[in-house]
């Protein structure tokens, strides 16, 4: 679980022919998740496709058939370009990559639903991961995605650019699980007319809300939602399997984005008053960077997030599969964060090696409570004062296990603290008419996400839950949703994300 940077970017430029490919390389900014030796190989001018083959590496992997029953995986993604056009997403075949032994390829769907057309339902990415238990780094040669360059309508003769990105996945496997701790959280779900119990969900069913016996409810103290339903079966509950980022989105990934798109949509997801609290990004002549490439990209308000998501072919999560992602398939425990328990750290961390890729704590990082940066760790106005590198707390030395690590059930780090997760909420209409659609890696002219039935830029159907950095430790807890349905557009010093995808 330990984490330097979540992207991986490379590039090269060569001539589509069938005999011939001359190449020249560029190496972006990357660790931890590496992809190198990337060639294009293979074209078959006849069906109009080619093979895009490169390396992938990254460290702290696994996988388990025991409790929790997962692994984790790259979400591995291609971006194209035409001469001088714009970026476009490449289209890829659902079957005909190449898998090195130990590991499996995995191809998503635009709608994993339907059937592969090459046109109409290509796949966005892939995921790739290991093929049987294991730990630790995960290094495969020779990797191949077959790319339908013909199906995005590329001739066999053309000059493209090529950039290949790898975002680390946490596979959360189906089963039924439990919303709601029995606690005090404020606005926490139940299963009526008793507060201390949680409720169940069992399926991908829908769920009545209200006050009959049985029913999913919950009380509004704060910004919690409007107590309706019903919660439609089209709407993620959390059931069925699906892939969720490891870590939030970091500065490099966000810059990464920001380098593909035109400058008018570029200059609508960045913003030059967002300054300080650990924010790095920084633009010049078009071209975007950071001095803080690992740590979690804040200042990103939800047109921002759902717009990086609808490029990478990811999709957000909802407040469900928030509970299900940090509590699992074991019993709620009362007030408990993302790790499980009740217990948080409380002392004012520092930190050795600010910025670099093996930022850590130095000091007051806890042994036996759940470590998160919360405001009783870094508070306001303190020497830290922002967001802290992701993964930063699987990686200290001193881990002895998930509760310290703060993380997840199933191994996702940060859903407790460090920036506001911002899912889709079941709280109003807008929230609860979400049916899980992908992203299909195109936004519209203006930058802003164009995916079917997502929150709008105006945010509404989009919430906050997990806290912040300076923040309440309360609002680190799995089940408290005091502003599950609030709606605020602006950026923020605090407002990050992550996304999600439907398993294949």
């Amino acid at each position: 679980m330990k984490q330097k940077n979540l992207s991986r970017l490379i590039q090269f430029q060569t001539v589509l022919m069938l005999c011939l490919f001359m190449f020249a390389s560029y190496n972006g900014l990357a660790n931890n998740v590496t992809v190198s030796n990337f060639s294009l190989t293979g074209q078959n001018a006849a069906n109009h496709y080619a093979m895009v083959k490169f390396d992938i590496t990254w460290e702290n992997s696994w996988r388990t058939s025991s409790d929790p029953n997962n692994w984790d995986a790259a979400w591995v993604f291609v971006k194209y370009r035409v001469g001088t056009s714009g970026w476009q997403h490449t289209w890829l075949n659902n079957t005909g990559h190449v898998n090195p032994t130990g590991s499996t390829i995995s191809t998503g769907l635009l709608d994993p639903a339907l059937p592969f057309n090459q046109t109409t339902n290509p796949g966005l990415g892939a995921f790739i991961y290991r093929d049987s238990n294991g730990t630790g780094t995960f290094s495969k040669t020779g990797v191949q995605l077959r790319w339908n360059y013909g199906a995005n309508g590329v001739a066999d003769n053309a000059i493209v650019d090529i950039r290949v990105y790898a975002i680390e996945q946490v596979y959360v496997p189906q089963g039924s699980f439990s919303v709601g701790s029995g606690g005090t959280e404020y606005d926490a779900f139940y299963k009526y007319p008793t507060t201390a119990n949680p409720y169940q969900i069992t399926s991908e069913g829908a769920i009545t809300v209200g006050t009959a016996t049985n029913n999913l409810y919950y009380p509004v103290v704060y910004y919690g939602g409007d107590q309706l339903g019903p919660i439609p079966a089209a709407f993620p509950k959390g059931f069925n399997a699906f892939y969720s980022m490891k870590y939030e989105i970091s500065q490099q990934e966000y810059v990464d984005f920001l380098n593909t798109l035109t400058q008018t949509q570029a200059s609508n997801r960045y913003s030059t008053s967002s300054t300080g609290y650990r924010y790095g990004i920084t633009a010049s002549s078009g071209v975007y960077s950071t001095t803080n490439p690992f740590v979690a990209c804040n200042w990103i308000n939800w047109p921002d997030l759902v717009a990086y998501l609808d490029w990478s072919g990811l999709r957000p999560m909802t407040e469900l599969e928030f509970e299900k992602s940090c509590r699992g398939i074991i019993p709620s425990v009362s007030n408990e964060y993302s790790w499980g328990t009740t217990g948080i750290g409380g002392i004012t961390y520092t930190l050795s090696n600010s910025g670099l890729t093996n930022e850590n704590i130095a000091t007051n990082y806890s042994t036996s409570l759940g470590n998160a940066a919360t405001g009783s760790t870094i508070p306001y106005g303190g020497s830290i004062n922002g967001p802290v590198r992701v993964g930063i707390f699987a990686g200290n030395g001193l881990n002895t296990g998930r509760v310290s690590a703060g993380a997840t059930y199933y191994g996702i780090m940060e859903m407790s603290g460090n920036l506001w997760e911002r899912p889709v909420t079941v709280g109003n209409p807008t929230g609860r008419g979400f049916t899980g659609t992908h992203g299909n890696g195109v936004l519209n002219t203006a930058g802003d996400a164009d995916a079917l039935t997502w929150p709008g830029i105006n945010s509404e159907g989009a919430g906050f839950r997990g806290g912040y950095w300076s923040g309440s430790d309360t609002n680190l807890r799995v089940s408290d949703r005091p502003n599950a349905a609030s709606t605020y557009i602006v950026r923020h010093y605090f407002y990050g994300g992550r996304g999600v995808r439907t398993a294949p």
